[in-house]
């Protein structure tokens, strides 16, 4: 535990005008900075206020002798409050003036405005919260979609670091025991002990490989799935961006090139968040505005995650349809046979041979036909067998992934380090590498540079 001896105050709610906004304090100071600027109206002194009880009152400058604010003030006593802190809250109208006036109030009583994410920091250094479960914080706050939110608040809850601390623990008993082998050697025992610990380990380690399957996923549900439409102008794909918001957000006409930007916006898509990219439409054009869309469009193919084609089933591939065919060729990408309702002359059969691995769905955009298809192929792909009900134990960011890996290769080195028959002092160092790195998710075995680099994304007032 880290005690701290400033004490920290921010504006805690989204900046703009709203019916309530919040300034937030904690630190030992916390109580009797409000003593000096907070007046009950029922005249109790700050001191006699129960632990997270609500008093109303008025915020003074007592120095200036005008009222600042009515508001509300709640009162949590650490360690029972969300950094383990004394920690108060001022619940004021929600205008940037009184909050900035309530704010500037507690800075000038000998409050310091608070650094990004340092009220989750203080959460976790004090013991509240471990690592992974403070980095799911700003994940409940980020999250687009309910499916997002169930990973998220599962980390929080400690689902993940609960598997993270199981695998410590079994680790930290394979290296007991091969260490009490050392230390009576003439007990011989080495064998026994030795020929346990590889099983243990490949237990472990199978169980880590199955883990790291869920990271894909659990990043496109944190971050999204940056899908980009494509195809040939006038082709409908302006109308699926908008069925699928279920909004006009694109521009629709019959006139070829229309979009010549770039259009993203996010769509659930049963329960996924799809960042959704509306391209130009992919030609040979004269047109320079229209040329440096179609320039773009390229560029965004080639980072997308997904890719949805866009086809007209009234008409026959084109040279352009089958260059961006090609381009697919071996890309994540589901083929959409758009305007299903009219008379087919588009040979469906020659997709399926050409593109075997690909879904083709026959949709329509203005009757929603195929949609439905499509979200369960979207959703069957990002999930790829997982049960969608464990999201909170999902791998959710590129840090976690990268050290399961490492502890995957140290995994490894103790199969192999056994597997040469080396003497039970080896096999301890690369297990005990191994429970090391894994410490490194929950912060029981972080630097404090990768500490306050985790932080500094949090909003100030978090």
């Amino acid at each position: 535990m880290r005690m701290h001896t400033e004490t920290i105050s921010a504006i805690a709610t989204a900046v703009g005008e709203g019916g309530i906004g919040i300034v937030r304090l904690s630190g030992d100071r916390a109580l009797e900075i409000v003593k000096n600027i907070f007046v009950p109206k029922s005249n109790k002194k700050i001191e006699d206020i129960p632990t997270h009880h609500v008093t109303y009152g008025q915020v003074i400058d007592k120095k200036n002798k005008y009222v600042v604010d009515e508001c509300l003030l709640l009162t949590m006593h650490g360690p029972h409050s969300y950094t383990c802190e004394d920690v108060v809250e001022f619940h004021c109208h929600g205008g940037a003036t009184p909050l900035s006036n309530v704010l500037s109030l507690t800075l000038r009583e000998g409050a310091r405005l608070a650094e990004p994410g340092e009220f989750t920091k203080r959460a976790f250094l004090n013991g509240r919260l471990d690592l992974s479960q403070a980095q799911a914080v700003i994940d409940v706050i980020r999250s687009k979609t309910d499916a997002s939110l169930r990973m998220a608040v599962g980390h929080l809850e400690g689902h993940f670091s609960e598997k993270i601390r199981d695998y410590r623990h079994e680790i930290l008993s394979m290296i007991a025991h091969l260490e009490a082998a050392i230390d009576f050697p003439e007990d011989d025992i080495d064998e026994i002990a030795t020929d346990e610990v590889r099983e243990q380990v490949m237990h472990v380690k199978a169980d880590i490989e199955k883990l790291l399957r869920t990271a894909k996923t659990g990043r496109v549900l944190r971050e999204g799935l940056e899908t980009a439409i494509i195809g040939k102008p006038n082709v409908g794909k302006s109308s699926l961006l908008n069925a699928l918001l279920n909004e006009n957000r694109a521009i629709v006409t019959d006139v070829p090139g229309t979009t010549r930007d770039i259009i993203e916006e996010y769509a659930n898509i049963g329960g996924i968040p799809l960042k959704i990219i509306d391209t130009a439409g992919i030609r040979e054009t004269e047109d320079v505005v229209e040329k440096i869309g179609v320039e773009k469009s390229r560029s965004y193919i080639e980072r997308a995650d997904l890719i949805l084609v866009l086809l007209d089933i009234a008409n026959a591939l084109s040279a352009e349809d089958e260059e961006i065919l090609s381009i697919i060729q071996d890309r994540q990408a589901i083929i959409l046979v758009n305007k299903s309702d009219l008379q087919p002359k588009l040979d469906i059969k020659y997709l399926t041979e050409k593109l075997p691995s690909h879904s083709v769905i026959k949709i329509s955009t203005i009757d929603g036909t195929g949609l439905e298809e499509l979200e369960t192929t979207i959703v069957n792909m990002v999930y790829s067998g997982q049960v969608k009900q464990g999201e909170g134990a999902f791998v959710n960011n590129v840090r976690q992934a990268e050290i399961l890996r490492m502890t995957e290769q140290y995994l490894q080195e103790v199969l192999s380090t056994i597997d040469q028959g080396m003497s039970p002092d080896f096999i301890v160092i690369d297990l005990r590498a191994a429970w090391e790195k894994l410490g490194e998710i929950t912060g029981d075995t972080v630097g404090e540079d990768i500490i306050d680099q985790i932080f500094s994304q949090f909003c100030i007032g978090k």
